[in-house]
Parts: structure tokens; sequence; C-alpha cells
């Protein structure tokens, strides 16, 4: 087996690979003046089962277009040097938030991401907390698997939350509430405590996010406000203030993956939001937000993502 990572997500990839037993396998990136480039493995990949860490999430190093473009030629380009098998390790999945068409002729990039990834030799697809398991699933004609960090997350909540105070978890929007009664479930099972659900309405069309409706008593509650991203934080802002409306006495945003604009910091520093915790599935997070870092948790992934790869590893 054959552990590689490209560069933007070197440091996440080499956790992983360290957590396999492995070490990170030499490549080359090389740009041209034109913004063009290219990437190519620098040892032999002959018959060899081969993964490749790319997360897509747009930052100093590239937009997520870039990302994903150098991760389908290195995919290419690794089987055409004989590769018998490409894994895709893709902790944080682009493109993946329109997975169906809400207006006439939109796109659906979850199906097309799929079908690049298909065509340029990718046999197998890892990710973290996908936005729609079912679209992924139904995407992508080959393996794929998606870890979920509720796990992670439950127990880092399980050790803070103040003994004999009521906890409810709150779904920032309906499409999250399978993954809020999940994480619901795992963490009542942790603390052995019940745990109460709740319920955002939100609606969002050109930008423009609407919805007041509320679902679930959050009174006198620790909440925990779960999604699997945080992108401008709008989201986890409007749900949190609904929750101190209706008596919340602390509110904390979880997230798997801290996808952060450049305005994301400013808008989860206020009074809202008593803590932010998140994964490293994206890169930087901590350098990107310096003024969060009093209520910022990120929590490492490796071990997750490296337990979900083993299976798949011939050798293992």
């Amino acid at each position: 087996m054959k552990f590689f990572s490209l560069e933007a997500a070197k440091e996440l990839g080499a956790r992983i690979a360290a957590e396999l037993g492995s070490t990170l396998a030499d490549h080359e990136e090389r740009e041209f003046e034109d913004t063009e480039f290219k990437v190519r493995a620098l040892e032999s990949v002959q018959r060899e089962q081969v993964v490749v860490c790319q997360s897509l999430a747009g930052d100093e190093h590239g937009s997520s277009a870039d990302k994903l473009m150098r991760l389908l030629v290195f995919a290419g380009a690794l089987k055409d040097a004989g590769a018998a098998e490409v894994i895709a390790l893709v902790p944080y999945l682009a493109y993946s938030r329109k997975d169906r068409r809400t207006k006439p002729y939109d796109p659906v990039t979850t199906r097309y991401v799929a079908a690049f990834l298909e065509a340029a030799g990718v046999d197998a697809v890892v990710t973290a907390d996908v936005h729609n398991p079912a679209a992924f699933d139904n995407a992508f004609r080959g393996l794929k698997l998606n870890v979920e960090a509720t796990p992670l997350l439950v127990e880092h909540f399980a050790t803070r939350i103040p003994g004999g105070q009521r906890v409810a978890v709150l779904s920032p929007d309906a499409g999250g509430m399978k993954r809020a009664i999940r994480f619901a479930e795992a963490l009542a099972d942790r603390i052995g405590a019940p745990v109460e659900l709740a319920l955002m309405e939100k609606q969002r069309s050109e930008g423009l996010v609407r919805g007041h409706a509320f679902g679930g008593d959050v009174d006198d509650a620790f909440v925990i406000v779960v999604d699997d991203l945080i992108s401008t934080g709008t989201t986890m802002v409007r749900a949190a203030r609904a929750a101190l409306d209706r008596g919340a006495l602390s509110v904390h945003a979880a997230a798997t993956h801290a996808v952060f604009s450049a305005d994301t910091a400013n808008a989860l520093v206020g009074e809202e939001i008593d803590s932010v915790v998140v994964t490293d599935t994206v890169s930087g997070v901590r350098e990107r937000s310096p003024s969060l870092a009093p209520k910022l948790t990120v929590l490492g992934v490796a071990p997750l993502l490296a337990a979900a790869v083993r299976p798949l590893l011939r050798s293992a």
C-alpha cells in the first residue's frame, strides 16, 4: 500500500498515515506561470493499492475547484502508472451541498463530482460527514464510506455538561434532523441521561435565509446546535438566538467541517454562542480565526478516518 497526501492536506494526511502505521509516499506538485500545474508520484505504484488524501475546502492553498482538479489529475496519473486501486480519502467533500434541484435547470453537483472521480479512475471514496448521505450513496457507484464525527463530538461534550442540567440538541434546519437525532441518542447513551431534541426552521433562497418556526423545549437547557459544517456562521447564530429567546442557559455550536468564510469568526465571536467545536477536516482553522481562540476547540479526525480506511487495505 502507498499513501499519498496532496500538499493542501499534508498535515492531516501524515497523521492518518501514522495511524495506519505508514508514512507519506513522495510526490511532486509543480505550478506553471499560467496557473496550470502537474502532479505525479515520485515512486513506483505499479500493481499497488494507493490511498490519496485531499481535502477540498477552499483556502489559501487554492479553491475547492483547484483542489478537486489536482485530485482528479493525480488519480488519473496513478492509474496510468499502473496502480491497481486508488482510494480517494477526502475528509471534506466539496460541492456536496447542491445534491438536488430546487429550481429549474439547477445543477446536481454531488452527482457530477462522483462522475469526475470515477472517470479519473478512483475506485473508492472515503469522506467525513457528507452533507447528504443518501445523495452521496446514490451518486457514487463504487465503494463509498461516510465517516461520522459524532463519537468525537459526543465525547467532547460528555465531560463538559454541568451535572444535573437539562441537555438539548438543536438542528438548525429540517435537513439536519436525522443527524441531530443520531447525535442526541449517542450523547444520551454516553452521559446516561435524557437528551431533548429541538428544530429550527430554515429556508434559503438566493442567499437569503428565512423561517422562524421553532419546535422543542430548550428552557433551562445546555443546548448543542449540531450541523455538518459552518460556513458563514449565520445559521449557527440565528439558531442560538432562537434558543436563548426560549430560555436556553447556554448554546454551543458543533460541526465537523470548519469551512469558515472571511467573516465567520466575527459572526461566532458574539455572546450568543458559548463555545465552538469543530474537527480538523479543514486545515488552518485556528490560524484563520484567532479571535475565536477563547471559545474554539478543534478535534482530530485522523483516528476515525484511519479506522475507516484500514479494513479496505489488502495488507490489513
